[in-house]
């Protein structure tokens, strides 16, 4: 007669095929996270992206352009914001708010919105909305690429290009993001008390980042794209400003670059071959990478906080505002 098997024995045999899967699949993960940031080249050469020849210039058309707003009088700051086609809000938020002025401790500052092509097909309609919009408020810079993640460093390229061409004199050059928060008058006060040099390139540093090739596609980057194993110092795209001289020879530069996925490194690979050294901000609590709860007296000292809404910029904005009897 054959002996029955207990059920529990049952139960345990597919138990422990999965138990022995999960272990398996845990060993391997935990081997792919590590090695995915620490492989690549250990020396990093940049001039592995330089061709002699401008073969990487990029003589793209602008299909809309602010109205002349560095003819005459040359701005001291220009802020170049990345938006995409339907960032309408955040376009919005930063008109009534951090952008609103034109002036700050009677420097001259100017905010424009860098964009691509819409990729989502629309009616006619919706079509023109931002060729209205830049009929209506003259700030909106536009080139003929698709307006995707992917992208981004082409729109940088056409920032840099545009400064180069319509705003060459103005004496510095900022880039940002439309769900960034800038504290523009303390922006001013600080380039301010910078010490005047041609080489000053400033923002959120990031330093001995490791070049990501895991699953996640938005951050990953291929070993094809980018060889080594670090990425050079440089600052993150939520708000790197560059002294505008420098920013022309960078510009001059890009032609002869290779352009890479993420336009902040892209940048940072550009200075870095200038031999430009990254200005660490001596105040920490200046640039925020991440988004950080209203609070007056850090938001009053602050420069630039990333990650917000359209709504938090225009509550912030106001209740930074409306403190200033407050004190810290």
């Amino acid at each position: 007669t054959m002996t029955p098997v207990p059920v529990s024995a049952l139960y345990l045999r597919p138990l422990k095929w999965i138990f022995l899967f999960l272990l398996v699949f845990s060993l391997i993960t935990m081997w792919y996270v590590t090695f995915s940031s620490n492989g690549g080249l250990d020396n990093l050469n940049l001039l592995y992206f330089y061709k002699y020849e401008p073969v990487y210039r990029q003589q793209r058309p602008f299909t809309l352009r602010e109205r002349h707003k560095c003819a005459g009088t040359d701005p001291f700051l220009v802020i170049l914001v990345a938006s995409s086609p339907r960032d309408v809000k955040a376009r919005q938020a930063i008109r009534i708010t951090w952008g609103s002025r034109d002036s700050w401790w009677g420097q001259r500052v100017l905010t424009l919105f860098l964009l691509g092509q819409d990729t989502h097909r629309e009616d006619k309609a919706d079509a023109l909305s931002v060729e209205d919009e830049s009929i209506l408020y003259g700030d909106i810079v536009r080139q003929d690429f698709m307006d995707t993640y992917d992208n981004l460093t082409l729109k940088t390229i056409m920032a840099f290009q545009w400064f180069s061409e319509f705003c060459s004199n103005a004496r510095f050059f900022m880039k940002t993001d439309a769900d960034v928060f800038i504290n523009t008058p303390n922006l001013v006060k600080f380039l301010l008390q910078l010490n005047s040099s041609e080489n000053v390139f400033t923002g959120y540093p990031l330093i001995d980042n490791f070049a990501y090739r895991g699953f996640n596609k938005r951050r990953s980057i291929s070993y094809e794209e980018y060889p080594f194993k670090l990425y050079p110092p440089y600052c993150s795209g939520l708000g790197y400003i560059l002294d505008g001289k420098l920013a022309l020879r960078a510009y001059e530069l890009m032609s002869h670059v290779k352009p890479l996925k993420f336009e902040d490194v892209y940048v940072g690979i550009c200075l870095n071959i200038l031999k430009v050294n990254l200005t660490i901000p001596e105040d920490a609590e200046q640039f925020f990478l991440y988004k950080i709860k209203f609070d007056i007296c850090k938001y009053r000292h602050l420069i630039a906080v990333h990650d917000l809404t359209p709504s938090e910029l225009i509550q912030f904005w106001q209740d930074l505002s409306a403190s200033t009897s407050e004190t810290c």
